[in-house]
Formats: structure tokens, C-alpha cells, sequence
């Protein structure tokens, strides 16, 4: 029996029942059929009391095994504590110290002589920690008030990324020492704010009194310094500059930003965990950079300076009544250059542009508006220089490649005549009679019978047209550019490797030329076909011809010497700190000109009637000045636009027996070049009659490097009054697809 389960209500009662009464009546389930199997586990093994234990040997193995396992847990201890100790220890004490570089002192700019063009001085500067700039904001407010900035310029300076985040971020250069002296005597009103005494640049000599004084000598040549930017801290990552750090940003100052710059100092600092400064550990001095002494003569400089910017506002006060169709009108001038160049050597001796600027106004930094003046077009953007980055049509300047080819492929020679009748007639010509003339310069008229010296002296037009249309008629003997190949040889529409950043490559128009540009801009340069009539411009300067005054420096310097390219040279040498020559810079020989004696002798004749023949395009501009040697030269005056005055160019070179000047003045929408560019060229010679330049000192003694002041002006004789020069154009039609131009010697 068994028992049943408690009534619910009636306590523990308990009813007994009987076991069919608990169990249902249920079939039994089949179970499958077992059958005995025959194979025996006891054959196999023995049952475990069958078989002898063996507790010592288990145990062993176990403690063999623990015994490992403290071993192991002993020697990473010991490889922790004491053969990583001191790369732990090393670690720790890198979180809490940081390496910042210290700046050098940036090495000098000096001319020819020592005498400082760009040279540093001692200023103080006061910063501001950016940590705490984050945790007083306060401070900002009355910092700002202080030193005459908003709120908001203060804010963004301390920002800037350029500035390393364990320095203190300069705020104001060149600090007034009333600044100074207030903060240091409310030094708790000024936490994180400090005075430092650094080094910035300084730009010591002077321009001449008169149009250029407001600018500075070789202002776009010597270029300027600011803070590195990101890309540039990007490129030059491997040669340890951190942000904040001065860097070249244009002509000398980036060319030669290695030698110029030093070697940077380090400075380990010592910071606690929120990041600020808590102590120096270790200083190691900056070394200071190289000098650059150049080629240039600072005297001569400003004299090309003055005379550049002089002649180009004159110009603009000057009604011209030959302009825009005898309507007249005052030349724009927009802007020119000037280059004075040794052909012996390629030294650059002196490199003006105008408009021109200051470069002492980058110091301490640049605010927007005038970055924005400087690169605003309406200003005629003065941070360009016009020299190696002005890129112009040559007119008559030009003739020296057409002459030179002509007669060193026996196209012509030196006793063959021409007869000028004014009018040229493009062969072939498929047009009217009016598009299919040419004409010399307004006012010539027929020159009669030239030869090719006496065509360079007075400049025909007429005799060149005909030169570029024999080449094109011939051309399966001369082949299909023998003019432009010329250009090439003697520099024209290539790169001179002046040691200036920014220079710009020329071009002379060719077919090949002309399909380069239509596949740059079809709409802008529709034409790419080649007729005789574009032979004819390119020959004597037109069409799309577009030359650098670098390019032409380099072309006379060529033919002067006798037929040797040199590339242009602004550095003469590096010089250390010290005053031992690192390297001097040699002359470079960059090309050849094949000039046989009787080419050579012929075209200089040519050059040397400009100034000195009475039929000389120059001669009235040159008439009084007696320049040791003579002098010789070409003239050029090239139609841009319809409506606007030509470019004016002078190129003059001397002593013509043995040439050590060539000087290049180029104007824009000037005029004639034997009005408006030459005037330049022979002030510039009236100063080096008496003013010659003479060896450079290198290395130049300390006492000049060292000077502080600017060197005394120069002083030149007033210049002989010039007798008015024969004002020329040229009404030219183009022929076949050839666009309307003209040129003028």
C-alpha cells in the first residue's frame, strides 16, 4: 500500500489505495532484443582492481609541471623588473619630457662689396601659452587690449597649427618696451604671457630719392621669409622643421632657404601631465646660417630702380597723339623691368620690376588687406618680377635670331642688298591687295637699298618681312624652322636657369607652337595652320611670340661675347658666419652660337649704328652721353592689343669692342621703344661711365657684413639733355591667317 496525497480541507487525513488503483492500466512497451555479444572488455583491460596504482608517478609528473610554470612566472618577472627596467623607466620619462627646436639665427643677403642687403636684428616678441590661453580666458582679453589686437585676432593666432603645441605662440613682434615693462611689473594679470628676445629680418639700405623710395632695391630678387605652411612643413619633414618655423618664401630667401637657414638647436623640455611647461632639462645651440654674397651692386640697383619707376610715371603723365590711331591717349605703363648682366660671366649685376614693394612688410606677419593689395591685379600685382616671370612680345629685338639664321645658313650674306620700297607683298597671297601688304614703321616710308647691318640700324621692317618669307619659300633646303631653332640656340622660348624660383619659359611662335596651345584652349587659340604670312610676323617679332626679359639678357650677352650662353648668376658665393668661403659659384656655360667673324662683325655693326649712326633708331636718345667704348644696341616696339600703346624694349650692350654690360629695359603699353625704353637704358650707362662695377670682395670683410646702416647713396651726373628720338609704329595686315601686328624698331 502507499500512501495517498493530504486532503486539501482536511487536514493530514490520509486515504490509502491499492497499487492498481495508483498505476494505470498501461501495455507494457517492447524493448529491442539483446543479443550477448562475444567480444569481452576484460580481455582487453584489466578491471582497476586488477591492476597495481602508481601514486608516486602521477605526483611527480604534477609537481614537474607546477614546478615549470614558476619557473616561467619567475623569469618574465625577472625580464620585466630587471632587463626592460630601463626602457620602462625610459618611457615613463618620455611622457613627461619633449623635444622642441630651437630656431637659428638666418644667415645675411649681402651684394657684391659685403654690404648688407638683408641682414637681422634683435627684437623682443611676446607670447602667450596656449594652455593657458584654454584655462584663462581672461588673460586673452587683456592681452589683446594691450598690444592693440582684437579679441578674436589674438584667438586665431594662438590657434594657428603652425605653432608647435610646447612652445609659447608668438603674438607680437617687434614689441614696444612700454609693452614689455607692463607686463612684467602685472605679471599676475598676464599668466603664460612672456617676453622673449629673438631675431628678425631687417632690410637696412635705401632707394634713391623719387618715385622708387617707397620701394626697396632688388626687392622681388632678395624675395621674402615667413612661416612655413603646411605643405611646405610637409615636403621638408625630413630635414627637422616644425611648425612655426621661418622659411623662405620667394627669391633668394627660397632658393638658397638650406644655406640660409642654419642648423637647428633642440631643447628638451620638461612637462607635467596637463601638457604645460615645467622646466628646461637640456639645451643644445642653434648654429647660425650661411651668407649669401651676390653679384648684385646695390649702388646700381637703386640707380635701375629710380630710372625704371621714373620713366614708367612719366610715361603715364604724357599724352602720346600717334595712340589709338593718331586719336591719342596717355600711355598705361602698367609695369616693366630692367636687367643688368655681365655677357662674360652671366652675373646679374642688377634686377629691377615695377610696380615694386618692400619686403619689410612681412615682417611680424602680414595682415589680409595688404596681401590682398600686393596681389590684386588693379595694383598691377607688384610681387611678380617682371624680369624672369613677365613674359612680352619682342618686336624688332627679335631681328637678332632672324639676321643670325639668314646669314649662318647662307640664306644671305653680309654684302647682299635689299631694296626697301616701304611695302612688302606676301608672296601668295589669296587675299585682297590691303591684307596682303605690309608697310614699314609709320613715317619711314621706303629706306631704299639696305644691306643686312644697315637694315638692324634703322630697323626695316620691310627687309625682315622678306627674310621670313624666303625661309618659308625655301624651306625644303632650310628646313621647316630654322628661325625658331636660332632663337632656341641663342636662349629664346627656354628656360635660362637663372637661380631665382619662378622663372617663366617664352615661346616662339611656330605651327607646333600654335597646335600646344589649341590643345590647351581651343577657344582662346583657334588657328593652327602656317602660311607664309605667319613666317613673316614671327620674323621679325610678331604673332605669338612671347619672350621673358631674362631670355633676351641672355640672347645679347650670347651674341656680345661672341657666341657662348651663360646661364644668369644673382649669387656670386657662400660665405659661413665666420667668413670662410663655403662655395663660390663659377659661370655656366649653358650653350653655343656658331658666330663666324664675318657674321659676327656684320650684325655688330648693325647694333652699333642704332646708337651711334644718325639713321640709328637710339642715336637721339644716346646723343651726349660718352660711354668708355661705345655703345651698341637694338630697339623694339611690338603691337599687343588694338588700342593699347605697343611694348616698349631697349637692349643695349658696351663697351661694344669688348662688352662687359648688357642692360634690357622692357615697358608695357609704353610706346616706342626709342622713347620710352631707352631713356632708361641710358641712365643707367651715364651711371656706369663713371660708376663701373669692380671685383666682388669675397669674402667680404666683417666690418661691412656687420654694418647696420645703409650705405651712402649714389651720385650721378645729370645726364645731357637728349635730342627727341623719331617716334615709329607700323600699320600692319597680316597676311593669310596671320593676325594684325606691327613692329617698330
Amino acid at each position: 500500500m502507499s500512501r495517498s496525497l493530504r486532503h486539501p480541507f482536511r487536514g493530514s487525513r490520509r486515504f490509502l489505495r491499492t497499487e492498481s488503483d495508483r498505476r494505470p492500466n498501461r501495455k507494457k512497451v517492447k524493448q529491442p532484443k539483446m543479443r550477448q555479444s562475444r567480444f569481452s572488455v576484460e580481455a582487453m583491460l584489466d578491471a582497476p582492481d586488477t591492476t597495481d596504482s602508481r601514486p608516486g608517478l602521477r605526483l611527480r609528473i604534477t609537481g614537474l609541471v607546477v614546478v615549470g610554470l614558476f619557473a616561467l612566472l619567475g623569469l618574465r618577472l625577472w625580464t620585466l623588473t630587471v632587463l626592460q627596467a630601463p626602457a620602462a623607466a625610459q618611457a615613463v620619462t618620455a611622457n613627461q619630457i619633449r623635444v622642441v627646436s630651437v630656431a637659428p639665427t638666418r644667415g645675411l643677403v649681402l651684394d657684391r662689396y659685403g654690404n648688407p642687403l638683408v641682414n637681422n636684428v634683435v627684437t623682443q616678441q611676446i607670447t602667450l601659452s596656449r594652455v593657458t590661453a584654454q584655462q584663462d580666458p581672461a588673460v586673452v582679453g587683456r592681452l589683446a587690449a594691450l598690444i592693440g589686437q582684437t579679441t578674436t585676432q589674438l584667438d586665431a593666432t594662438v590657434a594657428d597649427t603652425r605653432y608647435s603645441l610646447y612652445k609659447p605662440v608668438p603674438v607680437l613682434s617687434d614689441a614696444p618696451l612700454s609693452d614689455i615693462l607692463y607686463i612684467r611689473e602685472h605679471q599676475s594679470e598676464f599668466p603664460g604671457v612672456s617676453s622673449v628676445q629673438t631675431t628678425q629680418r631687417n632690410y637696412p639700405q635705401l632707394e634713391l630719392p623719387g618715385p622708387a623710395q617707397t620701394g626697396y632695391p632688388a626687392a622681388q630678387t632678395l624675395g621674402y621669409v615667413g612661416t612655413i605652411n603646411a605643405a611646405e612643413l610637409k615636403s621638408r619633414a625630413a630635414q627637422g622643421y616644425q611648425a612655426g618655423d621661418a622659411f623662405g618664401q620667394s627669391g633668394l630667401e627660397y632658393q638658397y632657404e638650406s644655406e640660409l637657414r642654419g642648423v637647428p638647436g633642440q631643447q628638451q623640455l620638461e612637462v607635467n601631465p596637463v601638457g604645460q611647461v615645467v622646466g628646461a632639462l637640456k639645451t643644445t645651440p642653434a648654429a647660425p646660417g650661411d651668407n649669401i654674397v651676390t653679384n648684385i651692386d646695390t649702388n646700381l640697383q637703386q640707380v635701375a630702380d629710380n630710372a625704371l619707376a621714373t620713366q614708367i610715371l612719366t610715361l603715364r603723365k604724357g599724352l602720346d597723339p600717334q595712340c589709338n590711331n593718331n586719336t591719342g591717349c596717355y600711355p598705361a605703363a602698367t609695369g616693366g623691368a630692367v636687367i643688368v648682366m655681365s655677357p662674360q660671366t652671366g652675373a646679374v649685376y642688377a634686377m629691377s620690376s615695377y610696380p615694386t614693394y618692400n619686403p619689410s612688410i612681412w615682417v611680424g606677419g602680414i595682415t589680409t588687406a595688404q596681401y590682398a593689395a600686393l596681389s590684386d591685379p588693379a595694383n598691377n600685382e607688384p610681387l611678380i618680377n617682371r624680369a624672369i616671370g613677365g613674359v612680352y612680345t619682342p618686336g624688332s629685338t627679335f631681328k637678332l635670331n632672324t639676321a643670325t639664321a639668314a646669314l649662318g645658313s647662307g640664306l644671305w650674306t653680309p654684302n647682299e642688298f635689299y631694296d626697301d620700297s616701304g611695302t612688302f607683298k606676301i608672296p601668295g597671297c589669296q587675299y585682297n591687295s590691303t591684307s596682303c601688304n605690309l608697310h614699314n614703321s609709320e613715317g619711314d616710308g621706303a629706306l631704299g637699298s639696305l644691306d643686312i647691318s644697315t637694315a638692324l640700324t634703322v630697323s626695316s621692317d620691310d627687309f625682315f618681312y622678306n627674310l621670313g618669307a624666303l625661309f618659308y619659300d625655301q624651306r625644303a633646303t632650310y628646313g621647316q624652322t630654322p628661325i625658331q631653332d636660332q632663337a632656341a640656340q641663342y636662349s629664346l622660348g627656354e628656360l635660362t636657369g637663372i637661380d631665382l624660383p619662378g622663372e617663366v619659359q617664352g615661346r616662339v611662335d611656330s605651327q607646333a607652337e600654335r597646335l600646344k596651345l589649341h590643345a590647351l584652349s581651343p577657344t582662346g587659340f583657334p588657328n593652327t595652320t602656317w602660311y607664309t604670312g605667319d613666317n613673316v610676323q614671327m620674323a621679325f617679332g610678331q604673332g605669338a611670340t612671347a619672350i621673358t626679359p631674362i631670355e633676351q639678357a641672355v640672347a645679347y650677352s650670347t651674341f656680345a661675347n661672341g657666341g657662348t650662353r651663360y646661364a644668369p648668376q644673382v649669387a656670386a658665393a657662400i660665405v659661413s658666419p665666420s667668413g670662410q668661403v663655403v662655395k663660390r659659384f663659377t659661370p655656366q656655360v649653358t650653350g653655343h652660337v656658331n658666330l663666324p667673324p664675318a657674321t659676327y662683325q656684320a650684325l655688330l655693326a648693325g647694333f652699333t649704328g642704332v646708337v651711334q649712326n644718325p639713321r640709328g633708331t637710339a642715336y637721339g636718345t644716346f646723343q651726349g652721353l660718352n660711354f668708355p667704348g661705345g655703345l651698341a644696341g637694338k630697339t623694339g616696339t611690338a603691337d599687343t592689343v588694338p588700342g593699347k600703346e605697343p611694348t616698349a624694349w631697349f637692349i643695349g650692350f658696351g663697351p661694344t669692342a669688348n662688352p662687359q654690360y648688357v642692360v634690357v629695359c622692357v615697358i608695357d603699353q609704353a610706346g616706342y621703344g626709342a622713347t620710352a625704353a631707352a631713356p632708361v637704358v641710358r641712365d643707367i650707362y651715364s651711371y656706369l661711365a663713371t660708376h663701373p662695377v669692380t671685383a666682388p670682395g669675397i669674402p667680404p670683410g666683417q666690418q661691412i657684413v656687420q654694418s647696420t646702416g645703409p650705405i651712402p647713396l649714389p651720385t650721378t651726373a645729370p645726364a645731357a639733355p637728349t635730342a627727341p628720338a623719331a617716334t615709329k609704329t607700323t600699320t600692319t595686315t597680316a597676311a593669310a591667317t596671320a593676325s594684325p601686328a606691327g613692329s617698330a624698331g
